[in-house]
């Protein structure tokens, strides 16, 4: 068998009408692909960067990985929210080297000394005074546009962001049939009560496309099968829109074992009550709606085959404050995270064997997972 014999992708054959055609592996390991994705997802889009709360007062900042380019992420002093290249204008020196902090009024170059303002203007620099001809906001930081929702900061690199309607907010409606579905959850309202990052060894598209389907619910997730009987059947509540997937009879709340979970969020509708709500929104955030309290996904796309995800467990700040149990909760997904993680990395260390070099396939339960793939290919060529 020669190697060319594995060049093209599984679409270029006849398939049967129950299966479709995956990437091919290279999508997942080659770092050329990678970096297209970078700047052409990554970094064209909107991307959902830190919890607003994080970062509460004037001064606080948090610095992220964005595709290629570290950005930092500043509550201004008039509490409003900036973000702008990690990139001192003078020689291309890195800003902050710290994931998070506080500074009193500025950022200083730790090179030059070259000082900007919370709202990225250059304020101050050696001998500046002998320099009349230089605009400060001219050789301020390069800023990056700004979004606030569901209590998050979304950045977006591009020149021309896109609409923030049309895409972000255009997902959620898309997977939960109106705009209003989300609203009753008050997400922006909600406080962290507990956050886990994972360090996964995988492509970020492996996580999305896992995120999206439920055919393996069955085999892997024995306690939330538990809780969700429907899930397994193999089809993942993201299957259909609208849909939220409904506990089990003897289900009490979305905990680990099924016991009850806490008071139900006060604007969350009737038929909400009892259901759970997946939502992928592109490309790297995953939101799950449950009716006492939110899980959300962020992740960051490092490598090729490395992703950092970090998820947080959003509960009514009462809750939070009055230092109620939330191990039980939080554990159901964390298992859950844990199991599908390790499946992503048992996927992953096989992109590169000459079995998958031309892809795989996806069941009817997963088909939906071809428009994901459709959209990478639109962005990424």
């Amino acid at each position: 068998m020669t190697t060319g014999e594995y060049v093209g992708s599984i679409a270029d054959t006849q398939l049967p009408e129950s299966l479709r055609a995956t990437l091919p592996g290279r999508y997942y390991t080659d770092p050329a692909i990678f970096a297209a994705e970078q700047a052409l997802i990554l970094e064209e889009g909107w991307f959902c960067a830190v919890l607003a709360a994080d970062i509460p007062t004037a001064g606080d900042f948090e610095t992220v990985q964005v595709g290629r380019e570290s950005v930092i992420v500043a509550r201004g002093r008039t509490g409003d929210v900036h973000a702008y290249l990690n990139v001192c204008r003078h020689r291309g020196a890195r800003l902050c080297t710290e994931e998070k902090g506080s500074v009193r009024r500025s950022f200083q170059c730790p090179y030059h000394a070259w000082t900007y303002g919370l709202d990225g203007k250059l304020i101050s620099a050696p001998n500046i005074a002998s320099m009349p001809d230089i605009d400060r906001r001219e050789y301020g930081l390069n800023r990056v546009a700004v979004q606030e929702w569901l209590g998050y900061v979304w950045v977006c690199l591009a020149d021309e962001p896109p609409s923030f309607a049309d895409t972000v907010i255009a997902d959620v409606t898309t997977r939960l049939g109106s705009p209003e579905a989300i609203v009753g959850y008050d997400v922006a309202g909600l406080q962290l009560g507990r956050r886990i990052s994972y360090d996964v060894a995988a492509n970020w598209k492996q996580i999305v496309e896992n995120f999206m389907e439920c055919y393996h619910c069955g085999t892997i997730h024995p306690e939330l099968t538990e809780v969700l009987p429907e899930f397994a059947d193999g089809l993942a509540a993201q299957y259909f829109v609208g849909h939220g997937a409904e506990f089990g009879e003897d289900v009490a709340g979305f905990t680990v074992d099924g016991s009850a979970g806490l008071a139900r969020l006060p604007g969350v509708a009737a038929e909400q009550d009892r259901r759970y709500y997946a939502i992928t929104v592109r490309p790297q955030v995953f939101i799950n709606l449950v009716p006492d309290h939110v899980v959300l996904h962020r992740m960051f796309p490092l490598s090729a085959d490395r992703t950092l995800v970090v998820c947080d467990w959003l509960y009514l700040p009462e809750v939070v404050a009055s230092g109620a149990d939330l191990d039980r909760s939080v554990e159901l997904f964390h298992r859950v995270n844990q199991q599908d993680f390790e499946a992503c990395e048992r996927c992953q260390v096989s992109m590169d064997s000459r079995s998958y070099a031309r892809g795989g396939v996806l069941v009817p339960s997963e088909h939906h997972i071809g428009e994901f793939h459709d959209w990478v290919r639109e962005r990424v060529g």
